[in-house]
């Protein structure tokens, strides 16, 4: 394991209390200008996410009206109604964004797609660098906010759904995360910085709160005006 990994997984809690969980449940509050852009504003402004610690699936609820669930996995994803009844399903769901425009709307499958693999992708890190799927290269310290963060570049395999191929995760002097950056390709490889903070200790496992993602510029530079997306945290709990 890379010296910097090492650090940053040792400051987030160390691989044997994350070994202990199998999967991992949080209370969300989202906003941000991305939904109402795909013609799916409100439909997780608050909500639930159940996500597998290593395995990849994850399920929302509420997901829009009448207590429906969302069940994602890389190759399916599909929209329950309260009982378990699958009333939408979408197999293969990474094909059904070809050609999309930054502004193209999403089906709810689309959406439960998206919400998916993100909120998986999130709560897994930075354990997922560990992931038999994704190579982890150290970059030159990165400065910012009066800080040297240490940056790790994550390339992941095929077979997991993320946002993009290659994705950059930065460390800060305590090895908690602070910037997560990754281009989303399933909405035009819009370009996006992704803030976390106020942690949180769980088990011995540290969570960040607070997630703000923006729009970037061509220097990499967040335009802060500009924030697609906002999730707050609450209520970490191992099920």
């Amino acid at each position: 394991m890379l010296g910097t990994l090492r650090r940053v997984i040792e400051a987030h809690g160390g691989l044997d209390s994350w070994n202990k969980h199998k999967a991992l449940s949080v209370d969300l509050v989202v906003g941000g200008v991305l939904w109402g852009l795909k013609g799916q504003a409100g439909k997780l402004e608050r909500t639930n996410v159940t996500v597998g610690l290593g395995e990849e699936w994850a399920s929302h609820q509420p997901f829009g009206t009448d207590n429906r669930r969302t069940r994602f996995s890389p190759d399916r994803v599909a929209i329950e109604d309260a009982q378990g009844k699958v009333v939408e399903e979408l197999a293969a769901p990474r094909r059904s964004f070809a050609g999309h425009a930054l502004d193209t709307l999403w089906t709810e499958p689309q959406l439960a797609y998206f919400a998916g693999y993100a909120m998986w992708t999130y709560l897994n890190l930075p354990f997922l660098a560990l992931h038999e799927g994704v190579e982890v290269e150290e970059l030159p310290i990165w400065l910012e906010n009066g800080e040297a963060w240490r940056p790790l570049r994550l390339t992941f395999s095929e077979a997991i759904a993320t946002h993009s191929k290659v994705q950059t995760i930065y460390a800060g002097d305590d090895g908690l995360l602070r910037r997560h950056d990754y281009a989303v390709e399933i909405a035009a490889d819009s370009a996006a910085a992704h803030y976390v903070g106020k942690y949180v200790t769980v088990d011995g496992i540290k969570f960040p709160t607070e997630r703000r993602v923006y729009a970037t510029d061509s220097d990499g530079k967040p335009m802060r005006d500009l924030m697609t997306v906002s999730v707050d945290l609450a209520n970490f709990r191992f099920p």
